[in-house]
């Protein structure tokens, strides 16, 4: 059942990605309805192997999140799907991407965090080769 939920997310944020945020652009922290996570909850500024993380908190939990390195530059968008939400079938549609390039995806496990506290799956949209982004 897992398997069969992850399989059709990762379609569905594939098929999601041409409707770009038009709040968050390379090389400027994300603007508008967009805030700082670290604002929100109890994170730091700067994640290592994430970024600086910005959301607009009205698209909790799943968001986007739009992730900047250390230089500024937007990296990836990330998405927060709870498991809960995975095994009861919960379609997300039409997820806004913070970037317009998509170079990969991945995705992991997260057993919970400030601000998405429950088990859930990181879904990141790398807009640049993940390995020449400053994260660390």
């Amino acid at each position: 059942m897992i398997k069969k939920t992850l399989f059709a997310l990762s379609l569905t944020m594939l098929t999601a990605l041409p409707a770009v945020a038009g709040n968050a652009a390379p090389m400027a922290p994300a603007a508008g309805d967009y805030k700082q996570v670290s604002t929100l909850v109890p994170l730091p500024e700067f994640i290592p192997g994430l970024g600086s993380l910005f959301v607009d908190p009205t698209t909790l939990p799943a968001g986007p999140f739009a992730a900047y390195d250390r230089t500024g530059k937007l990296v990836s968008t990330i998405y927060m799907i709870p498991i809960a939400d995975m095994q009861n079938e919960k379609a997300f549609n039409g997820l806004a991407v913070a970037g317009d390039n998509v170079h990969s995806v991945d995705m992991y496990y997260n057993a919970g965090h400030p601000g998405v506290d429950v088990p859930h799956y990181h879904v990141t949209v790398w807009h640049v080769d993940p390995q020449s982004a400053d994260l660390n």
